[in-house]
């Protein structure tokens, strides 16, 4: 693995905060300093991207189901 990022070993200043990164779940800094934040690196963010552009993050359909008899062209 490479090594820990700015953003990983930064001590935080009073102010700021350390979040889990939603990708790798590693602390990082959340704060001005950190230009991925929520995410830990580059490599989290776009990976976290590549994710929403492939589709694999997807909201559930609010698509009520078929009436009693079903769908009318599998019958």
């Amino acid at each position: 693995m490479s090594e820990p990022s700015v953003t990983q070993t930064a001590t935080p200043e009073p102010t700021e905060r350390r979040v889990r990164c939603p990708a790798c779940q590693s602390w990082c800094l959340f704060s001005p300093r950190n230009p991925y934040r929520p995410f830990c690196s580059a490599q989290c963010k776009g990976l976290d991207l590549g994710a929403w552009a492939s589709e694999s993050f997807r909201l559930p359909e609010d698509t009520p189901p078929d009436g009693p008899f079903g769908d009318p062209r599998l019958q």
